[in-house]
């Protein structure tokens, strides 16, 4: 291939990717879920549907939606290393179970010291494993 077509091809795949929003914007598969919502890879707690879940946004801070409770938190990458500071969280007159399920999961993700992403799944490692899946759908 002759440089100048190399030059072509090169400026069609930025105006490709610029005329197209999403595709500009995707993340490669190994880094941070940033402005992604993902899931608790946990069965149902026995009475309820939810399954635990949290919203990145773009600057680390978080949403929780937990087994009953819910509330905010911030975190913090360096490379492969991710520090989880949680926020107030509101409980919603909790069953006692879901509500000791709720904090120790909150507690899980704020002894995290490193996290790895491979695909879809985001995993979480320190005292306690976590593992996410990503919602992609």
């Amino acid at each position: 291939m002759r440089s100048g077509s190399i030059a072509t091809c090169a400026a069609f795949a930025a105006a490709l990717m610029a005329a197209w929003p999403g595709l500009s914007s995707a993340q490669p598969a190994d880094e941070f879920p940033f402005e992604l919502e993902m899931t608790l890879e946990a069965p149902a707690k026995p009475g309820s549907k939810r399954i635990p879940s949290i919203e990145i946004g773009e600057k680390g801070e978080a949403r929780l939606e937990l087994w009953c409770k819910s509330g905010a938190g911030q975190f913090s990458v360096a490379g492969n290393t991710v520090v989880f500071v949680p926020g107030a969280l509101e409980d919603r007159g909790c069953p006692p179970d879901r509500a000791q399920a709720d904090d120790a999961l909150v507690a899980a993700l704020t002894a995290a010291t490193g996290w790895t992403r491979q695909g879809d799944y985001v995993t979480f490692s320190g005292g306690q494993t976590l593992r996410f899946r990503l919602n992609t759908n």
